[in-house]
């Protein structure tokens, strides 16, 4: 009698995953992102929970966990249940970047998280407040730092923007700034149009948003080529700092253990969202591009990020904190 019940509690294991993964999603699911309200990782979050409700009929929740340069949300999403209703949608800090700048991140980037897919790629743009500091050029920006040995500083809300800053640095020659911590890219934004900074990279998204709205200054992006967006913008490669080209990406996770035909689903669905006129609109529309993938693809970006932004801050000679 107990051997038949294990077999039918064996058996009703067997049958209940395909069929999760078929009926997903049938309740409500939550997106969680580590970063403020209103930059680009936002803006993105709640378009794609719009899309996803209104292909799937459930309803998509946008939480932000913000703190850490994303460790939070990455620790929380990595605690919750395996069952596809708790989604990561990050930039690649949390998951090639801060295993660097860290001691300990309170999550495994690889064996805490199923990979889903990569959603879109984006660039930098290096900002300056024309009221505080006055250049229009990376060269004179450059010229501007080495003018005043120690009295510069920059900030960041992320890991990424200060890896991007690092290289500049390292690329201009500049030794002497001070770097600035944030919680958020928000808090840094504030301070640069404050003068309490005197320059960052910010996300496109946010960057060429201030740079329309008067309020900064964008010397230049840190694509390989122009963006589509904002053509007048030079990349740092055409200010002089040959071979810089350094993009962050956006990509979902699900914990670890997660059904995998349901991730194959999810990468499905944000693969056919940005393939449409309209989702290649709103991309281009925030200077981002569409950027494909599955949960194998999205494995290998790890790994390999991983190694490639390590070489960039050992090179920064950052020390884990």
């Amino acid at each position: 009698m107990k051997l038949t019940r294990i077999l039918w509690i064996a058996l009703a294991l067997t049958l209940a995953s395909p069929v999760t993964a078929q009926t997903w999603p049938s309740k409500p699911v939550t997106i969680i992102h580590g970063y403020t309200a209103g930059t680009g990782i936002d803006v993105v979050a709640r378009y794609l929970a719009q899309n996803l409700r209104e292909r799937t009929g459930q309803p998509f929740v946008v939480e932000i966990r913000s703190g850490a340069m994303g460790n939070l949300a990455a620790q929380y999403v990595a605690r919750a249940p395996a069952d596809g209703y708790t989604i990561l949608l990050t930039a690649n800090s949390t998951h090639a970047a801060n295993i660097h700048l860290f001691k300990e991140l309170g999550f495994d980037p690889v064996k805490d998280f199923t990979p889903v897919t990569t959603v879109l790629s984006l660039g930098f743009a290096l900002l300056v407040n024309p009221a505080v500091v006055p250049v229009n050029s990376v060269a004179e920006l450059t010229d501007y730092i080495k003018a005043r040995p120690g009295k510069v500083a920059y900030g960041s809300g992320t890991a990424t923007a200060r890896i991007v800053t690092e290289l500049y640095l390292e690329r201009a020659a500049l030794k002497e700034v001070t770097y600035v911590p944030y919680k958020g890219s928000s808090q840094a934004l504030n301070d640069l149009l404050g003068g309490q900074i005197q320059f960052l990279f910010a996300d496109a998204v946010t960057g060429i948003q201030q740079m329309r709205g008067g309020k900064a200054r964008a010397l230049a992006v840190t694509n390989a080529t122009r963006v589509s967006c904002a053509p007048e913008i030079p990349t740092m490669a055409e200010a002089g700092l040959q071979g810089y080209d350094l993009v962050a990406w956006f990509a979902m996770f699900l914990p670890a253990k997660a059904p995998r035909d349901i991730a194959q689903k999810l990468s499905g669905f944000s693969n056919s969202l940005f393939a449409t006129e309209s989702g290649r609109e709103f991309l281009k529309n925030l200077c981002l591009d569409p950027y494909p993938g599955n949960p194998e693809s999205l494995a290998k970006l790890i790994e390999s990020d991983t190694a490639k932004w390590g070489g960039i801050i050992k090179r920064a000679h950052i020390e884990p904190q």
